[in-house]
């Protein structure tokens, strides 16, 4: 029941906001209800801080320091996007883009997206996680498609077609892991429940579970933006809502790789971690590689920070792959700092197309002068997601690099040597692209001031967690990551 609450409380907003007409009150529930999501998953984080995980409705629910770490993203990008769009949907409804009746329609599947991904993370069956992933899609493509245009619709349909031949790739993964502890476990209540099958998955066979992870990381790889399956990211993120595009980078791709994390542990345990590790590593470096022709060239600054979460996805997978104890804790500590961090962006990205009217990069020139604080916060957002000294991903991102080059193996060094210059590549195409838009001429049409309190307050709260773990990493998340490291290494 204890872990059921989590999932009750977005379900709750989201009617809530269905039945309430006006924006006005809408605005005020979504905030109360992510705002209650977050407080309560942080007591969830310390309940499992204490008992290390916890079990719920007769094995159906499971948290361990994996999924608390992956909730915790959810809850904390969950609150900052609801407090965001109280005031981007304000300038929206004002500015006649939307009306009230969308408006409802909106905060209904902004919720249930949160649902979505809360279930995926707290479930005990495998196969139930499926479903939820494949839910996330469901609720989304709504809201990719959300102003009803010919380019929207088109990136909807993308993404939604794309996204459905991946995730039935997964759940090919899904049925081979099953037909592998049917045998073993019996009852076929449990046979896909993780707790069952972490405990026999060293008795499984061996070609089915390769097969059934290569399956897994392409079907699931391709929500969560590994290339080659990335086709779809670009043009969801640059047409959804700036709100939506943020849950999109922070958190959708996040859940889809905790689900593929779940699957490297098994296979893992049942033919040892080269294999799997060995995939993601490859996987990994194709995305960061694939990533920088596209960031160098971008003209549409959403589509910039787009191409830029396929190169983070694929530094983490990368991490994971490489398997030592502190790649393992920066890749896991870089999926926090990368969904605050691109969270943040994407904020800045939506008061930026609110001022200027335009997503691309030429259009919008002096934003330190006609949106001061948005300007500065954009500075250190592009600074701390390029990885420069000392920002939170510059942390995460050499806790990764040290490790591979003191694996001691060529073949990480290999890759870890190329990730560096993949990662000096990729800071040139941001600084290039980003500073010629905070600096300059303002046209003077444009009238000075920022966009809304709610998106300042918003940015401040992401703004926060990029700063204090620039310099500090609290007890309580080192000890978090601590324990994922001994989950994926040791199960």
């Amino acid at each position: 029941m204890i872990i059921l609450i989590l999932l009750i409380i977005p379900l709750i907003t989201a009617v809530a906001c269905v039945l309430t007409g006006k924006h006005s009150v809408s605005k005020y529930i979504s905030i109360a209800g992510s705002f209650l999501a977050l407080l309560y998953n942080i007591f969830l984080n310390y309940n499992i801080y204490v008992h290390r995980s916890l079990v719920g409705l007769n094995d159906f629910f499971y948290m361990d320091s994996l999924s608390v770490l992956t909730t915790q993203i959810v809850t904390i990008v969950g609150f900052a996007s609801s407090l965001y769009s109280a005031g981007y949907m304000a300038a929206e409804l004002h500015e006649g883009v939307v009306t009230q009746k969308k408006l409802r329609l909106y905060y209904f599947l902004f919720h249930m997206f949160i649902f979505t991904m809360l279930a995926a993370c707290v479930t005990n069956n495998l196969g139930i996680m499926w479903v939820a992933i494949e839910a996330t899609t469901l609720s989304t493509t709504f809201l990719v498609g959300f102003y009803n245009t010919k380019q929207h619709q088109e990136a909807a349909w993308k993404y939604i077609i794309i996204c459905t031949v991946g995730i039935t790739l997964a759940l090919f993964g899904v049925i081979l892991t099953y037909h592998s502890s049917k045998g073993i476990l019996g009852e076929i209540g449990h046979t896909l429940n993780w707790t069952g099958l972490l405990t026999v998955a060293d008795r499984f066979e061996p070609h089915l579970i390769k097969l059934a992870f290569l399956f897994i990381l392409i079907g699931y790889g391709t929500k969560a933006g590994l290339a080659p399956m990335h086709t779809w990211l670009p043009d969801a993120h640059s047409q959804a809502p700036s709100p939506i595009s943020a849950l999109f980078s922070g958190v959708l791709l996040n859940c889809s790789l905790y689900a593929i994390i779940r699957y490297h542990i098994l296979t893992s345990k049942c033919v040892g971690s080269s294999y799997s590790g060995t995939l993601l590593m490859v996987f990994g470096l194709i995305s960061v590689i694939v990533s920088i022709p596209f960031i160098l060239v971008q003209r549409d600054y959403k589509r910039l920070f787009a191409f830029s979460s396929i190169e983070h996805m694929g530094f983490i997978a990368l991490g994971i792959g490489f398997g030592g104890m502190y790649s393992v804790y920066g890749a896991e500590l870089h999926t926090f700092n990368h969904a605050v961090t691109k969270s943040l962006l994407f904020f800045c990205a939506g008061n930026l197309f609110l001022k200027y009217k335009t997503s691309t990069m030429e259009g919008i020139k002096g934003v330190i002068k006609a949106m001061p604080v948005t300007g500065v916060i954009l500075i250190i957002a592009v600074f701390a997601i390029t990885g420069t000294p000392p920002f939170n991903i510059f942390v995460s991102e050499f806790m990764v690099l040290a490790d591979g080059f003191a694996s001691g193996n060529a073949f990480i060094i290999l890759f870890t040597s190329l990730l560096i210059i993949c990662i000096a590549l990729i800071f040139v195409g941001y600084i290039y692209n980003i500073f010629k838009m905070i600096f300059g001429v303002s046209p003077e049409t444009i009238p000075k001031g920022e966009i809304s309190k709610f998106t300042i307050a918003a940015m401040l709260f992401l703004l926060f967690f990029v700063l204090v773990i620039s310099f500090y990493v609290p007890p309580l998340l080192r000890e978090i990551l601590n324990r994922v490291y001994d989950i994926i290494r040791n199960a």
